[in-house]
């Protein structure tokens, strides 16, 4: 896929940070516009912005963790514009605690939206992509989809999962030949809200300290790249039909790293966590 004018895209968790990026991008080269989020506020901004720039924009309210709801969308987008050519599942939720004090509630609210809302979102639009003949899927994992790290092992979990399920259909649409491709798409540290909005339980403090709040504003500090740069590097990966795509100077350090150290990374992050708590 070379250009996106007059392409329909469809993208999950628009209402703001990476989703709202995209939605933007897309519409500056001409493409419609399905949009959703869970925060119906926040979406019903991204469409105006999105109007502002001359697009054709669908926004709805949905939680991508909804089965029924994500293949009713999809079929609704269809009909609204007679086809879709991709589907950008990114809608995503972050949830940090220990292994040992993890709920099992916690650990399922955050895999539905993170790992089922993708795969409810690929299964819905696929057969619709390969209707149109032309057709791509962007699915969002993570920096922590290539390496893990303490206190996020459901994130981890949920992100190392849409990795293993992105490659494995690039695999298959491969063979299949039919006019669709997919991407997966790891991030490194995003200028978006998802620190400030992910739930942080008590048990962190065995890791990051005392004080949540400061660790949350450290961490947000290594956040180098902005969300319009994000998207940008997306939309050349998709042109470019890449397999996967890396966003940010830490995305590519973090890659290179697992590559080299592809088990012993993990000695080196538990011993900066340590060093950080004063162990």
């Amino acid at each position: 896929m070379k250009t996106f004018k007059n392409k329909v895209a469809a993208v999950t968790g628009a209402g703001s940070g990476i989703g709202r990026a995209l939605a933007l991008e897309l519409a500056k080269h001409g493409a419609q516009l399905a949009i959703s989020d869970i925060d119906p506020l926040r979406v019903e901004e991204t469409a105006e912005l999105a109007h502002a720039l001359g697009a054709d924009v669908m926004s709805s309210t949905l939680d991508v963790s909804d089965k029924d709801a994500v293949f009713a969308w999809a079929d609704e987008v269809n009909a609204r514009f007679g086809k879709v050519n991709l589907i950008f599942n990114n809608a995503g939720v972050a949830l940090s605690a220990t292994v040992d004090e993890i709920s099992y509630e916690d650990f399922e609210w955050l895999f539905n939206i993170n790992f089922w809302g993708v795969f409810h979102g690929t299964k819905a639009f696929l057969p619709h992509l390969v209707a149109a003949g032309e057709g791509h899927i962007i699915n969002i994992s993570s920096v922590f989809g290539l390496i893990a790290v303490p206190g996020l092992s459901a994130y981890n979990t949920s992100k190392f999962a849409v990795r293993g399920f992105t490659e494995t259909l690039r695999q298959e649409l491969d063979i299949a030949d039919a006019g669709v491709s997919c991407s997966c798409v790891h991030p490194g540290g995003i200028q978006t809200n998802i620190a400030r909005d992910a739930t942080m339980r008590e048990s962190m403090k065995k890791i990051v300290g005392d004080d949540l709040e400061a660790s949350t504003r450290n961490f947000e500090k290594l956040f180098s790249t902005t969300p319009e740069d994000a998207a940008k590097t997306i939309l050349a990966g998709v042109r470019r039909n890449k397999r996967r795509i890396l966003i940010g100077k830490d995305a590519v350090a973090i890659d290179s790293s697992q590559r080299i150290l592809p088990s012993l990374y993990q000695f080196f992050v538990s011993k900066v966590s340590g060093r950080a708590m004063g162990r």
